[in-house]
């Protein structure tokens, strides 16, 4: 996993708990988790084309003062 090993790994863990604090953990793998989900959706859904077209100026309803 990225050339780190476990204990690579281990001190990484223990400095985010020491900056972050324990409480903050599960909302920050909350947002990662949600990140990454959004991402994998967005890669594997095909492209969408909007084909609305769009409203000329002579569409639009002229405003009187």
């Amino acid at each position: 996993m990225f050339g780190l090993g476990m204990g690579e790994l281990l001190v990484i863990l223990v400095i985010v708990l020491i900056i972050f604090g324990a409480g903050r953990l599960p909302e920050i793998g909350e947002g990662i988790g949600k990140g990454i989900r959004n991402f994998r959706k967005a890669v594997k859904s095909p492209d969408e084309i909007d084909v609305t077209p769009e409203r000329g100026p002579a569409e639009h309803p002229e405003k009187k003062s």
